[in-house]
């Protein structure tokens, strides 16, 4: 095999793995949407619910989220870091967003989510306004797309 192409291979290879990366990043649900729409609604009292928290903080599932600091109300911004990165996972882990665990586990079954969420049926619907904000961020909304 030529040296020219044993180099053309390569420059191959990394430009598509560069371009896989980069497509990879751009469907990375933005940070600042998470922290600032997001994130709250796991701190959220709805009717007849715990907030998301007090079942998911240092829970062993899926949704591990940060147990808040002692006297806190919200987390600190490395807690904020990991939340989303426990979250991104979920929502990365199938190929479409809206169909990924954050959105259908808490959803009511006659909605289309799961048979079952031990900490009820956080969504009556996918009309639920928290529902869209997390379905939007799962889709890429950005804090400066306008999107909600």
């Amino acid at each position: 095999m030529s040296l020219r192409l044993v180099v053309t291979a390569a420059v191959s290879a990394f430009a598509l793995a560069a371009a896989s990366l980069v497509s990879h990043a751009a469907d990375t649900p933005d940070f600042d949407y998470f922290k600032a729409k997001v994130q709250p609604i796991f701190l959220t009292k709805r009717p007849g619910h715990a907030r998301c928290v007090m079942c998911h903080a240092e829970a062993n599932n899926a949704l591990r989220l940060e147990k808040l600091p002692q006297g806190q109300e919200t987390w600190t911004e490395e807690q904020t870091r990991k939340n989303y990165d426990t979250v991104v996972k979920i929502v990365q882990a199938t190929d479409d967003p809206l169909q990924s665990k954050i959105l259908i586990h808490p959803l009511a079954p006659e909605a289309g989510g799961d048979a079952f969420h031990s900490g009820g049926r956080q969504f009556a619907n996918k009309n639920d306004p928290n529902w869209k904000t997390i379905a939007a961020w799962a889709k890429g909304a950005t804090l400066s797309s306008g999107k909600k």
